[in-house]
């Protein structure tokens, strides 16, 4: 293996960098393995330094890093082109590591480490080792010293942006008609990263909506920003297959396409927080009643939908028109009253304006 890498910023706990270190307690990884440690948060990193624990990593070869995302995501610790690479983070789809080529698996940190002792991909149960058993600390160290409490008078305070810090792009309400292009058609597991990318060269501008916009849906269609940018004022929307949106629970993946004018998607099955994302910022995710009609529609048909106000607050069921092929089909939606009153406003953040203001 090429690399072996511990931690991410979310999942694993104290537990999981307790048994690592104390499984690499006077040896030293091989020569050969990269053996890279992504503390899930401070609190850990504290604890992990307070028991002692921290010195045995760092000794066996650990290549200690900052908390944050990192590897998982694509933010460093990238591994070499066609090279194994093992990682304990919850997250695995191709290119997601920062490399195109990546040869990524994941595995339980026990798993890491032997492979990071032997150099190849180990079964730590083969190795001759006594199990280490850890035990939680009676008291976990908790610092809140850098907890900053909100001011008073929160309205007043005025924020120090950068050039590359834009503000979010405000979202109109759902028009009551539309009539929108099928600019994607994309199939089965869409990944969050297949939306939008991550890596080193997409995420730097999370804080800047138009900019990584340029980046959405670029694994699939280098085409498509091009083309969605020249739809951004009249929308478009986007069909997909079964899972559309697992992965990763980023909005940036809801957030892009919105701006970019997607105003519906239409698939067989949402992956649930995608779905949720989606609503957040005002798209109207909906489902095929009759799966088979996925293959009936193509990219470039153009798809309309009248009195679609009314029609999500007085029912489930929508029905679309397919001008391009004088064709119906029939969808639903599964909102909540109030995510339709999210879908309906236009996003989370304009129905919490709202309501901040009707408070007042």
């Amino acid at each position: 293996i090429y690399q072996a890498m511990i931690g991410s910023s979310a999942n694993p706990g104290l537990r999981d960098f307790a048994v690592a270190a104390l499984m690499v307690e006077g040896k030293r990884v091989h020569d050969g393995v990269s053996f890279d440690i992504n503390p899930t948060s401070r609190q850990v990193q504290e604890n992990l330094i307070e028991m002692g624990l921290y010195t045995k990593l760092i000794r066996a070869g650990g290549r200690i890093h900052e908390s944050g995302c990192n590897g998982c995501i694509g933010m460093g610790q990238a591994p070499a082109t066609g090279r194994i690479s093992l990682r304990t983070v919850p997250r695995n789809f191709p290119g997601r590591s920062g490399t195109k080529e990546d040869q990524v698996y994941l595995c339980s940190p026990e798993t890491a480490v032997a492979s990071a002792l032997s150099g190849v991909i180990t079964d730590p149960r083969t190795i001759d080792m006594d199990y280490p058993r850890f035990k939680e600390p009676e008291k976990i160290i908790i610092n809140t010293d850098m907890l900053i409490a909100p001011g008073v008078n929160n309205e007043k305070i005025d924020l120090i942006k950068g050039p590359n810090i834009k503000p979010l792009p405000q979202f109109d309400p759902l028009p009551d008609s539309l009539q929108l292009p099928v600019l994607l058609k994309v199939g089965d597991d869409v990944s969050t990263d297949d939306i939008l990318a991550a890596g080193s060269r997409v995420l730097p501008l999370r804080s800047n909506i138009p900019e990584i916009s340029k980046f959405v849906f670029e694994r699939i269609d280098e085409t498509y920003y091009k083309r969605a940018i020249k739809h951004q004022e009249e929308g478009s929307l986007i069909v997909g297959g079964s899972n559309y949106g697992q992965g990763s629970s980023r909005e940036h993946a809801a957030i892009g396409p919105r701006y970019l004018g997607v105003k519906m998607v239409i698939v067989k099955r949402f992956a649930r927080i995608h779905w949720q994302n989606l609503i957040n910022f005002g798209i109207l995710p909906l489902t095929f009643i009759d799966p088979d009609d996925f293959v009936r529609i193509n990219q470039g048909d153009v798809i309309s939908v009248s009195n679609l106000r009314s029609v999500i607050q007085n029912g489930k069921k929508v029905s679309l028109v397919n001008e391009t092929k004088n064709k119906t089909y029939e969808t639903e939606h599964v909102l909540s009253e109030r995510q339709v009153e999210i879908i309906l406003i236009g996003s989370l953040i304009n129905l919490v304006k709202k309501q901040n203001k009707d408070n007042k």
